[in-house]
């Protein structure tokens, strides 16, 4: 099993920057690759952001040129930093990992909200 705990979430106005961590635990061995998944109300959850263990990134169109997300290995941390926020990136984002194909393990999930 994998845990993952997420920090950083909050209230910020929009053009602002926050900077979200998941710190992961348990057999991240088996871990392949991490990201950050978020759901915004109405909406259907999206994935934001992937890295590898490789360091290979992959962003949604969305969020392109705005976050960027890396990792400390020597950590088991890995961190979302999100610029130019915009009101519509409003909701809880969750840290997740793979172990093979799927997303196979969640965080609790952290609020952001970005108002005008």
């Amino acid at each position: 099993q994998v845990q993952l705990v997420e920090s950083g979430g909050g209230l910020v106005q929009a053009g602002g920057s926050l900077r979200l961590s998941c710190a992961a635990s348990g057999s991240i061995f088996s871990i392949n690759a991490m990201g950050w998944h978020r759901q915004a109300p109405g909406k259907q959850r999206e994935l934001v952001a992937r890295i590898t263990n490789g360091g290979n990134t992959n962003y949604a169109d969305s969020v392109k040129g705005r976050f960027t997300i890396s990792r400390d290995n020597a950590k088991n941390t890995v961190y979302l930093q999100m610029n130019s926020l915009k009101p519509e990136d409003t909701g809880v984002y969750y840290c997740t990992a793979s172990a093979g194909t799927w997303w196979n393990y969640w965080g609790q999930g952290t609020q952001v909200t970005v108002s005008l």
